[in-house]
Protein backbone atom coordinates (compact mmCIF):
# COMPACT_ATOMS: atom_id res chain seq x y z
CA UNK A 1 0.00 0.00 0.00
CA UNK A 2 2.61 2.07 0.87
CA UNK A 3 4.41 1.72 -2.25
CA UNK A 4 1.29 2.04 -4.22
CA UNK A 5 0.56 5.61 -2.37
CA UNK A 6 4.57 6.52 -3.32
CA UNK A 7 4.26 5.66 -6.94
CA UNK A 8 0.79 7.87 -6.92
CA UNK A 9 2.29 10.90 -5.12
CA UNK A 10 5.37 10.45 -7.71
CA UNK A 11 2.34 10.33 -10.90
CA UNK A 12 0.53 13.51 -9.36
CA UNK A 13 3.63 15.26 -8.86
CA UNK A 14 4.88 14.57 -12.58
CA UNK A 15 1.43 15.69 -13.45
CA UNK A 16 1.54 19.20 -11.67
CA UNK A 17 5.22 19.59 -12.97
CA UNK A 18 4.33 18.79 -16.77
CA UNK A 19 1.15 21.47 -16.31
CA UNK A 20 3.48 23.80 -15.38
CA UNK A 21 5.69 23.54 -18.04
CA UNK A 22 2.78 23.56 -20.28
CA UNK A 23 2.00 27.17 -18.86
CA UNK A 24 4.87 28.37 -18.80
CA UNK A 25 5.52 27.19 -22.21
CA UNK A 26 2.02 28.83 -23.55
CA UNK A 27 3.05 32.18 -21.19
CA UNK A 28 6.42 31.75 -23.59
CA UNK A 29 4.59 31.72 -26.49
CA UNK A 30 2.36 34.32 -26.02
CA UNK A 31 5.34 36.54 -24.88
CA UNK A 32 6.91 35.82 -27.91
CA UNK A 33 3.64 36.72 -29.85
CA UNK A 34 3.52 39.87 -28.74
CA UNK A 35 6.68 41.16 -28.59
CA UNK A 36 6.62 39.91 -32.42
CA UNK A 37 3.65 41.60 -33.18
CA UNK A 38 4.50 44.93 -31.24
CA UNK A 39 7.81 44.78 -33.62
CA UNK A 40 5.33 44.11 -36.46
CA UNK A 41 3.16 46.94 -35.24
CA UNK A 42 6.36 49.28 -34.47
CA UNK A 43 7.38 48.48 -38.28
CA UNK A 44 4.30 49.28 -39.56
CA UNK A 45 4.32 52.92 -37.71
CA UNK A 46 7.69 53.22 -39.78
CA UNK A 47 5.28 53.62 -42.97
CA UNK A 48 1.68 54.32 -41.25
CA UNK A 49 2.17 58.33 -40.07
CA UNK A 50 0.58 61.35 -40.58
CA UNK A 51 3.95 63.10 -40.87
CA UNK A 52 6.66 63.25 -43.45
CA UNK A 53 10.06 61.00 -43.37
CA UNK A 54 13.02 63.75 -43.91
CA UNK A 55 12.98 62.50 -47.29
CA UNK A 56 10.65 64.14 -48.07
CA UNK A 57 8.11 60.82 -48.41
CA UNK A 58 4.33 61.17 -47.55
CA UNK A 59 3.32 58.73 -44.52
CA UNK A 60 -0.39 57.75 -44.17
CA UNK A 61 -2.14 57.38 -40.68
CA UNK A 62 -4.62 55.92 -39.56
CA UNK A 63 -7.04 56.84 -36.73
CA UNK A 64 -9.24 54.32 -34.89
CA UNK A 65 -12.35 55.72 -32.91
CA UNK A 66 -15.47 54.01 -32.09
CA UNK A 67 -17.29 57.24 -32.19
CA UNK A 68 -20.25 57.82 -34.92
CA UNK A 69 -22.04 60.58 -36.02
CA UNK A 70 -22.14 63.97 -33.87
CA UNK A 71 -19.96 62.61 -31.58
CA UNK A 72 -17.34 62.60 -34.59
CA UNK A 73 -17.76 66.05 -35.35
CA UNK A 74 -17.95 67.81 -31.42
CA UNK A 75 -14.22 65.68 -30.90
CA UNK A 76 -11.46 68.01 -31.85
CA UNK A 77 -9.20 65.01 -31.76
CA UNK A 78 -10.80 63.22 -35.23
CA UNK A 79 -13.21 65.97 -36.42
CA UNK A 80 -11.43 66.30 -40.06
CA UNK A 81 -14.28 69.36 -40.82
CA UNK A 82 -15.29 69.04 -44.58
CA UNK A 83 -12.29 66.73 -45.27
CA UNK A 84 -14.42 63.38 -44.83
CA UNK A 85 -14.33 61.02 -47.81
CA UNK A 86 -18.08 59.98 -49.09
CA UNK A 87 -16.71 56.77 -47.58
CA UNK A 88 -16.30 57.72 -44.64
CA UNK A 89 -19.05 59.73 -44.01
CA UNK A 90 -20.89 56.80 -44.25
CA UNK A 91 -19.25 54.65 -42.58
CA UNK A 92 -19.36 56.90 -39.71
CA UNK A 93 -22.81 58.21 -39.86
CA UNK A 94 -21.63 61.58 -40.74
CA UNK A 95 -24.02 61.37 -44.42
CA UNK A 96 -26.03 64.42 -44.02
CA UNK A 97 -24.54 66.06 -41.10
CA UNK A 98 -22.14 67.72 -43.50
CA UNK A 99 -22.35 70.34 -46.16
CA UNK A 100 -22.02 67.86 -49.44
CA UNK A 101 -18.94 69.51 -51.01
CA UNK A 102 -15.75 67.46 -49.85
CA UNK A 103 -12.45 69.68 -48.73
CA UNK A 104 -8.59 68.27 -48.02
CA UNK A 105 -6.75 69.49 -45.23
CA UNK A 106 -4.97 71.56 -47.45
CA UNK A 107 -7.79 73.15 -49.10
CA UNK A 108 -8.97 73.74 -45.90
CA UNK A 109 -5.88 75.49 -44.44
CA UNK A 110 -5.93 78.13 -47.11
CA UNK A 111 -9.11 79.55 -46.28
CA UNK A 112 -7.93 79.73 -42.95
CA UNK A 113 -4.63 81.28 -43.87
CA UNK A 114 -6.72 83.79 -46.07
CA UNK A 115 -8.48 84.70 -43.18
CA UNK A 116 -5.95 85.16 -41.09
CA UNK A 117 -4.28 87.31 -43.28
CA UNK A 118 -7.28 90.21 -43.25
CA UNK A 119 -7.81 92.07 -40.62
CA UNK A 120 -11.41 92.96 -39.61
CA UNK A 121 -10.48 96.63 -41.01
CA UNK A 122 -9.53 94.98 -44.62
CA UNK A 123 -12.75 93.29 -44.57
CA UNK A 124 -14.88 94.52 -47.65
CA UNK A 125 -18.49 93.02 -47.77
CA UNK A 126 -21.02 94.81 -50.23
CA UNK A 127 -23.98 94.04 -48.31
CA UNK A 128 -23.04 96.57 -45.71
CA UNK A 129 -20.42 98.40 -47.46
CA UNK A 130 -21.81 101.86 -48.24
CA UNK A 131 -25.10 103.81 -46.64
CA UNK A 132 -27.46 103.18 -49.65
CA UNK A 133 -27.10 98.98 -49.84
CA UNK A 134 -27.73 99.28 -45.66
CA UNK A 135 -31.08 101.58 -46.55
CA UNK A 136 -32.35 99.06 -49.33
CA UNK A 137 -31.28 95.83 -46.98
CA UNK A 138 -31.55 97.26 -43.91
CA UNK A 139 -28.62 95.31 -42.33
CA UNK A 140 -26.71 97.19 -40.23
CA UNK A 141 -22.87 96.66 -39.67
CA UNK A 142 -22.95 97.00 -35.97
CA UNK A 143 -25.85 94.44 -36.07
CA UNK A 144 -23.39 92.24 -37.98
CA UNK A 145 -20.58 92.43 -35.53
CA UNK A 146 -23.13 91.14 -32.91
CA UNK A 147 -24.21 88.13 -34.83
CA UNK A 148 -20.85 86.89 -35.04
CA UNK A 149 -20.57 87.21 -31.67
CA UNK A 150 -23.68 85.62 -30.94
CA UNK A 151 -22.58 83.10 -33.58
CA UNK A 152 -19.65 81.93 -31.92
CA UNK A 153 -21.50 81.92 -28.54
CA UNK A 154 -24.06 79.85 -29.69
CA UNK A 155 -20.90 77.24 -30.73
CA UNK A 156 -19.64 77.35 -27.10
CA UNK A 157 -22.47 77.59 -24.67
CA UNK A 158 -25.94 77.23 -26.49
CA UNK A 159 -27.86 77.71 -22.84
CA UNK A 160 -26.02 81.12 -22.55
CA UNK A 161 -26.95 82.06 -25.96
CA UNK A 162 -30.72 81.41 -25.53
CA UNK A 163 -30.78 82.64 -22.37
CA UNK A 164 -29.66 86.49 -23.82
CA UNK A 165 -32.00 86.28 -26.71
CA UNK A 166 -34.60 85.10 -24.30
CA UNK A 167 -33.89 88.05 -22.03
CA UNK A 168 -33.18 90.86 -24.71
CA UNK A 169 -35.38 89.34 -27.02
CA UNK A 170 -36.53 92.85 -28.48
CA UNK A 171 -33.27 93.91 -29.35
CA UNK A 172 -32.10 90.05 -30.10
CA UNK A 173 -34.58 89.30 -32.49
CA UNK A 174 -33.62 91.24 -35.35
CA UNK A 175 -29.98 90.00 -35.25
CA UNK A 176 -31.32 86.27 -34.88
CA UNK A 177 -33.56 86.76 -37.65
CA UNK A 178 -34.91 89.63 -40.36
CA UNK A 179 -33.02 91.24 -41.50
CA UNK A 180 -29.45 90.80 -40.32
CA UNK A 181 -30.10 86.57 -40.81
CA UNK A 182 -30.05 87.80 -44.86
CA UNK A 183 -26.48 88.64 -44.67
CA UNK A 184 -25.57 85.69 -42.76
CA UNK A 185 -27.53 83.19 -45.35
CA UNK A 186 -25.70 85.24 -47.93
CA UNK A 187 -22.13 84.91 -46.32
CA UNK A 188 -22.66 80.98 -45.33
CA UNK A 189 -19.63 79.39 -46.50
CA UNK A 190 -17.40 82.19 -45.70
CA UNK A 191 -19.08 81.67 -41.98
CA UNK A 192 -19.25 78.23 -41.50
CA UNK A 193 -17.45 76.57 -38.53
CA UNK A 194 -19.27 73.69 -37.50
CA UNK A 195 -22.13 71.99 -38.50
CA UNK A 196 -25.83 72.80 -37.57
CA UNK A 197 -29.08 71.14 -38.76
CA UNK A 198 -29.15 68.52 -41.68
CA UNK A 199 -28.21 68.62 -45.31
CA UNK A 200 -30.18 66.69 -47.72
CA UNK A 201 -28.53 67.00 -51.24
CA UNK A 202 -29.05 65.40 -54.70
CA UNK A 203 -25.78 63.60 -54.12
CA UNK A 204 -28.19 61.80 -51.70
CA UNK A 205 -30.73 60.63 -53.46
CA UNK A 206 -32.19 57.24 -52.70
CA UNK A 207 -30.21 57.50 -49.35
CA UNK A 208 -32.71 59.92 -47.32
CA UNK A 209 -33.95 57.34 -45.45
CA UNK A 210 -30.83 55.86 -43.95
CA UNK A 211 -29.50 59.37 -43.48
CA UNK A 212 -32.52 60.78 -40.93
CA UNK A 213 -30.89 58.37 -38.32
CA UNK A 214 -27.66 60.09 -38.48
CA UNK A 215 -29.71 62.84 -36.14
CA UNK A 216 -29.12 61.85 -32.59
CA UNK A 217 -32.00 62.29 -31.00
CA UNK A 218 -35.39 60.18 -31.61
CA UNK A 219 -37.84 63.15 -30.65
CA UNK A 220 -38.37 65.74 -32.87
CA UNK A 221 -40.86 68.43 -32.94
CA UNK A 222 -40.65 70.84 -35.69
CA UNK A 223 -38.83 70.63 -38.61
CA UNK A 224 -38.11 73.50 -40.89
CA UNK A 225 -36.66 72.82 -44.43
CA UNK A 226 -35.67 75.41 -47.42
CA UNK A 227 -34.23 74.83 -50.94
CA UNK A 228 -32.69 78.24 -50.40
CA UNK A 229 -34.21 79.00 -53.95
CA UNK A 230 -35.85 82.60 -52.62
CA UNK A 231 -34.26 83.50 -49.41
CA UNK A 232 -35.83 86.49 -47.71
CA UNK A 233 -35.49 89.44 -50.65
CA UNK A 234 -32.08 88.46 -51.62
CA UNK A 235 -32.66 85.94 -54.19
CA UNK A 236 -31.02 82.07 -54.59
CA UNK A 237 -28.37 81.75 -51.71
CA UNK A 238 -28.37 77.76 -52.25
CA UNK A 239 -26.60 75.97 -49.56
CA UNK A 240 -26.87 79.12 -47.33
CA UNK A 241 -30.64 79.18 -47.23
CA UNK A 242 -29.89 76.86 -44.08
CA UNK A 243 -29.44 79.80 -41.89
CA UNK A 244 -33.05 81.03 -42.24
CA UNK A 245 -34.15 77.68 -41.18
CA UNK A 246 -31.67 77.70 -38.32
CA UNK A 247 -32.73 81.45 -37.60
CA UNK A 248 -36.79 80.67 -37.82
CA UNK A 249 -35.81 77.91 -34.80
CA UNK A 250 -33.67 80.26 -32.55
CA UNK A 251 -37.34 82.24 -32.92
CA UNK A 252 -39.66 79.61 -32.11
CA UNK A 253 -36.91 78.66 -29.10
CA UNK A 254 -36.89 81.76 -27.17
CA UNK A 255 -40.33 83.13 -27.80
CA UNK A 256 -42.66 79.84 -28.26
CA UNK A 257 -41.00 77.79 -26.14
CA UNK A 258 -39.38 74.59 -28.33
CA UNK A 259 -36.73 72.98 -26.98
CA UNK A 260 -33.56 73.08 -28.83
CA UNK A 261 -33.09 69.17 -28.83
CA UNK A 262 -36.25 69.23 -30.24
CA UNK A 263 -35.89 71.01 -33.22
CA UNK A 264 -34.27 70.14 -36.75
CA UNK A 265 -33.02 72.63 -39.59
CA UNK A 266 -32.21 71.18 -42.82
CA UNK A 267 -31.47 72.76 -46.31
CA UNK A 268 -32.10 70.49 -49.66
CA UNK A 269 -29.47 71.55 -51.63
CA UNK A 270 -30.59 70.63 -55.30
CA UNK A 271 -28.04 72.76 -57.12
CA UNK A 272 -27.69 76.93 -57.82
CA UNK A 273 -28.54 79.71 -60.47
CA UNK A 274 -27.12 82.06 -58.72
CA UNK A 275 -23.71 82.58 -61.04
CA UNK A 276 -22.17 84.22 -57.94
CA UNK A 277 -21.88 81.22 -56.09
CA UNK A 278 -21.02 79.05 -58.44
CA UNK A 279 -18.00 81.16 -59.34
CA UNK A 280 -17.06 80.98 -55.41
CA UNK A 281 -14.80 78.55 -54.37
CA UNK A 282 -15.24 78.92 -51.03
CA UNK A 283 -18.83 78.07 -51.57
CA UNK A 284 -19.94 74.68 -50.26
CA UNK A 285 -23.03 73.43 -51.66
CA UNK A 286 -23.59 72.11 -55.35
CA UNK A 287 -22.97 74.36 -58.36
CA UNK A 288 -25.17 72.43 -60.89
CA UNK A 289 -28.28 74.36 -62.25
CA UNK A 290 -31.49 73.69 -59.96
CA UNK A 291 -33.07 70.82 -61.08
CA UNK A 292 -36.91 71.55 -62.04
CA UNK A 293 -39.80 69.71 -63.26
CA UNK A 294 -40.42 65.78 -61.59
CA UNK A 295 -36.79 65.03 -60.82
CA UNK A 296 -37.36 67.93 -58.76
CA UNK A 297 -40.67 67.03 -56.86
CA UNK A 298 -39.03 63.09 -56.31
CA UNK A 299 -36.49 64.58 -54.11
CA UNK A 300 -38.89 66.35 -51.67
CA UNK A 301 -41.15 63.04 -51.89
CA UNK A 302 -38.25 61.20 -50.90
CA UNK A 303 -37.38 63.72 -47.96
CA UNK A 304 -41.02 64.04 -46.82
CA UNK A 305 -40.99 60.40 -46.56
CA UNK A 306 -37.73 60.24 -44.74
CA UNK A 307 -38.70 62.17 -42.08
CA UNK A 308 -42.08 60.76 -41.44
CA UNK A 309 -40.35 57.58 -41.34
CA UNK A 310 -38.27 58.92 -38.29
CA UNK A 311 -40.00 61.57 -36.61
CA UNK A 312 -44.07 60.56 -37.35
CA UNK A 313 -44.89 63.36 -35.80
CA UNK A 314 -42.97 66.25 -36.83
CA UNK A 315 -44.76 69.48 -38.08
CA UNK A 316 -42.31 70.03 -41.63
CA UNK A 317 -42.52 74.17 -42.01
CA UNK A 318 -41.31 75.08 -45.46
CA UNK A 319 -39.72 78.17 -45.90
CA UNK A 320 -38.75 80.51 -48.68
CA UNK A 321 -39.28 78.27 -51.55
CA UNK A 322 -39.96 80.08 -54.81
CA UNK A 323 -43.45 80.75 -55.68
CA UNK A 324 -43.80 78.38 -58.62
CA UNK A 325 -43.11 75.35 -55.82
CA UNK A 326 -44.51 77.06 -53.21
CA UNK A 327 -47.91 76.59 -53.94
CA UNK A 328 -47.86 72.89 -55.78
CA UNK A 329 -46.00 71.62 -52.68
CA UNK A 330 -48.54 72.42 -50.41
CA UNK A 331 -51.27 71.56 -52.35
CA UNK A 332 -48.99 67.91 -53.14
CA UNK A 333 -48.79 67.62 -48.96
CA UNK A 334 -51.45 69.29 -46.68
CA UNK A 335 -53.64 66.38 -46.46
CA UNK A 336 -51.14 63.30 -46.17
CA UNK A 337 -48.07 65.18 -43.96
CA UNK A 338 -48.38 67.69 -40.97
CA UNK A 339 -47.05 70.57 -42.26
CA UNK A 340 -47.49 73.95 -43.47
CA UNK A 341 -45.64 76.43 -45.87
CA UNK A 342 -45.30 79.30 -43.52
CA UNK A 343 -44.51 81.83 -46.46
CA UNK A 344 -47.94 81.23 -47.78
CA UNK A 345 -50.19 80.09 -44.87
CA UNK A 346 -48.44 82.18 -42.02
CA UNK A 347 -48.00 85.53 -43.11
CA UNK A 348 -51.39 85.35 -44.54
CA UNK A 349 -53.08 84.32 -40.78
CA UNK A 350 -50.97 87.18 -39.50
CA UNK A 351 -51.89 89.65 -42.09
CA UNK A 352 -55.89 88.30 -41.89
CA UNK A 353 -55.64 88.70 -37.94
CA UNK A 354 -54.46 92.41 -38.58
CA UNK A 355 -57.27 93.18 -41.19
CA UNK A 356 -59.94 91.72 -38.59
CA UNK A 357 -58.40 93.70 -36.10
CA UNK A 358 -58.60 96.73 -37.90
CA UNK A 359 -62.03 95.96 -39.05
CA UNK A 360 -62.89 95.50 -35.03
CA UNK A 361 -61.43 99.23 -34.19
CA UNK A 362 -63.54 100.63 -36.99
CA UNK A 363 -66.81 98.69 -35.16
CA UNK A 364 -67.39 97.39 -38.18
CA UNK A 365 -68.08 93.19 -38.43
CA UNK A 366 -65.99 90.78 -40.08
CA UNK A 367 -68.33 89.90 -42.99
CA UNK A 368 -67.77 93.77 -44.11
CA UNK A 369 -64.23 92.63 -45.36
CA UNK A 370 -66.11 91.41 -48.26
CA UNK A 371 -66.94 95.20 -49.29
CA UNK A 372 -62.97 96.42 -48.65
CA UNK A 373 -61.01 96.77 -51.62
CA UNK A 374 -57.01 95.07 -50.62
CA UNK A 375 -54.39 95.97 -52.66
CA UNK A 376 -50.87 93.75 -52.30
CA UNK A 377 -48.12 94.84 -53.71
CA UNK A 378 -45.54 91.96 -54.75
CA UNK A 379 -46.84 88.83 -56.31
CA UNK A 380 -44.08 86.81 -54.01
CA UNK A 381 -45.16 83.64 -52.42
CA UNK A 382 -46.07 85.29 -49.38
CA UNK A 383 -48.47 87.70 -51.44
CA UNK A 384 -50.44 85.64 -53.23
CA UNK A 385 -51.01 83.33 -50.05
CA UNK A 386 -52.09 86.66 -48.59
CA UNK A 387 -54.82 87.31 -51.46
CA UNK A 388 -55.95 83.67 -51.09
CA UNK A 389 -56.58 83.70 -47.20
CA UNK A 390 -58.14 87.38 -47.47
CA UNK A 391 -60.42 85.66 -50.96
CA UNK A 392 -61.74 83.04 -48.65
CA UNK A 393 -62.32 85.30 -45.74
CA UNK A 394 -64.01 87.58 -48.13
Amino acid sequence: DSLLQENEGTSTLKKTESCKMLRLRSSLNLTSRLVMENKALQERKQTISSKKVVEGKSRLHAEITSSKGRDILNDPVFNKGLAFPGTERDRMGLRGLLPPVIRTMNEQERIVMDELSHSWSERKDDMIENDEMVLKSGIMKEDVRKKEVLMGLHERNETLYYKIIMDFFNEMSKIIYTPTVGWACARYSGLYKKPRGMFFSLKDKGEFASMVFNWDSDKVDVVVVTDGSRVLGLGDLGIGGLGISIGKLDLYIAAGGFHPRRVLPVVIDIGTDNPALRKDPNYMGLINPRIDGWEYYEVIDEFMEAIALRWPKALIQFEDFQTKHAIKLLQRYKNSFLMFNDDIQGTAATVLAGLYGAMKLQGKPYSALASEKIVLVGAGSAATGVALTIRRAM
